[in-house]
């Protein structure tokens, strides 16, 4: 028969109040190092252990920690090489801490009351994901950080405010992809890029436009086109790229689901192998290395980016609140923390004339 101790009976044998042991335990409150001695020494003796519900009641705490992310419906979205990634990072760092990941999604369209999650003891800390630079999505950012608490957002951007962001850097990354391009004599680069409400999209932009100018060549708007990152929309710009072949030597996509699904597109127009341009990716998935042919791809370290933005978030979940608030505190500073990106070469993107 298996006993379990009670908090009533480590009071006594440390010879403390239950209330004085609930605070050792649950690191609540000054107390003097004797006693959490004591009570530590009680507590293992007996082999008593708070529940996870008491600790959370205790330290005014839910346990979670929230990871926004938008809704996008018929997507599988888990399944998908970028958010999977980063989830396996904050998952890694979460399960050191010993707290709970909670998965939160942002209705199509609109926007997180982050501010409420908080008020309503939902998180303790918050990761954001897929957000997108709209007026209510950073008024509703500012808020939660304006009341101090613990959050980062992921490789996204808002202009003019000083949010925690952990990003990749998206302008070398796409200059690379450019450069690798025009190095080789293809002069003609089609872009399939991300929506602009995306900062990764306009970084990759200039990335593109940079590499273009170093090259001697001039940006044409004709050769510009633009998917929402889904292998559908890689499908649907291949209706529109097709009558334009004649003027494409090489095409850039801003990740590998849309460069693969306008390979697909391409053939499905009827686009002969030997007549398909160069092609680079973004993210460097694993479906860019079992392509046909493989595919050139920048690498983007998006498990790190989780790693990383769960450490943050961590971190100020560890220190006193009055810590955080403390006029110019390390804490308040705002993060903005760029990896570095690598591209990949492969065979897609070689020059076979």
């Amino acid at each position: 028969m298996i006993i379990i101790a009670s908090r009533k009976e480590v009071a006594q044998l440390a010879g403390v109040s239950e209330a004085t042991v609930s605070r050792v335990l649950n690191g609540v409150g000054p107390i003097k190092e004797e006693t959490k001695r004591r009570v530590n020494e009680a507590a293992q003796q007996l082999g008593y252990t708070p529940s996870a519900l008491a600790r959370s009641f205790a330290r005014r705490r839910s346990g979670n920690l929230g990871v926004v992310m938008p809704y996008l419906p018929k997507a599988r979205i888990f399944s998908a090489y970028y958010f999977s990634e980063i989830l396996s990072g904050i998952g890694s760092k979460a399960l050191e801490s010993k707290v709970d990941l909670l998965m939160l999604f942002r209705e199509p369209g609109g926007s997180m009351d982050y501010l409420n999650l908080f008020r309503t003891q939902k998180v303790d800390g918050c990761i954001i994901l897929g957000a997108r630079e709209e007026e209510e999505e950073r008024l509703a950012i500012k808020a939660m950080a304006e009341a101090g608490h613990p959050y980062c957002l992921i490789n996204q951007r808002f202009e003019n405010e000083s949010f925690h962001v952990i990003d990749a850097d998206h302008v070398e990354g796409s200059y690379q992809a450019v450069r690798h391009l025009t190095q080789q004599g293809f002069k003609r680069i089609a872009f399939l890029n991300g929506p602009p409400e995306y900062s990764n999209s306009r970084d990759r932009m200039e990335g593109y436009v940079r590499a273009l100018t170093e090259a001697g060549l001039q940006q044409e708007d004709p050769l510009l086109f633009e998917g929402n990152f889904s292998r559908k929309s890689g499908i649907a710009a291949a209706e529109h790229m097709v009558s334009k072949l004649d003027r494409i030597d090489a095409i850039f996509a801003a990740n590998d689901r849309m460069a693969i699904g306008l390979q697909q597109g391409l053939r499905m127009c009827g686009v002969a192998e030997s007549d398909m341009p160069a092609f680079v990716g973004y993210d460097d998935s694993e479906a860019a290395e079992l392509s046909t042919p493989p595919l050139t791809s920048v690498r983007v370290p998006f498990y790190e980016l989780g790693c990383l933005a769960a450490e943050h978030v961590l971190h100020r979940l560890g220190q006193p609140e009055a810590a955080i608030k403390e006029e110019g505190s390390q804490l308040q500073k705002p993060l903005h923390r760029q990896l570095p990106t690598r591209l990949v070469i492969r065979a897609s993107s070689l020059n076979r004339k």
